[in-house]
């Protein structure tokens, strides 16, 4: 299927599909997934990363036990915009899963995502050890959690939008 814009996901997501958000580490993949009403984004355990194949087909066997439909990445873009050897391997990442499966793929910026997740797993007094085996799946959530709220946004304003006047 390739890369969607987050605009194409509702088409994606119908018949009790869920959105799943990705956390590519160096070493874990971290794994959220939304519930069926698309209000909020549920941690999974993190996959420990071996080579690609196996780790694509960890990963494609959770999404389909999740009945994802479609699959938010973090983009991890640099502060002042540009795009690093990181979100190469993101974007490396999606082109090889896109030779294995035909779920569509959104790239969301992720800037800040962990920081995020960092702070949250501290504030809930989970010991360094315990956040380090937490911390890609709790970012995951941050970056689906954002596409959630804004496909909320999106879905409130078409329904706020005056109809576009009829030709007399």
């Amino acid at each position: 299927m390739g890369i969607i814009t987050i605009e194409e996901l509702p088409a994606r997501l119908a018949g009790g599909k869920t959105l799943a958000g990705l956390d590519l580490g160096d070493k874990t993949i971290g794994l959220a997934v939304s519930d069926q009403r698309f209000s909020f984004a549920h941690p999974r355990p993190v996959i420990m990363r071996k080579k690609f194949s196996l780790d694509a087909t960890v990963l494609l066997a959770l999404l389909q036990k999740e009945n994802a439909g479609a699959v938010v990445i973090g983009l991890p873009i640099n502060m002042d915009g540009s795009e690093g050897p990181r979100a190469q391997k993101s974007r490396a990442f999606v082109r090889n899963m896109g030779q294995m499966s035909d779920l569509p793929f959104v790239f969301w910026d992720e800037r800040l995502s962990t920081v995020a997740a960092e702070r949250t797993l501290i504030e809930m007094d989970f010991s360094r050890r315990k956040r380090a085996g937490k911390i890609d799946s709790a970012a995951a959530a941050f970056i689906l959690q954002g596409v959630l709220d804004r496909l909320q946004s999106l879905h409130a304003s078409a329904r706020t939008e005056p109809d576009p006047p009829s030709a007399a």
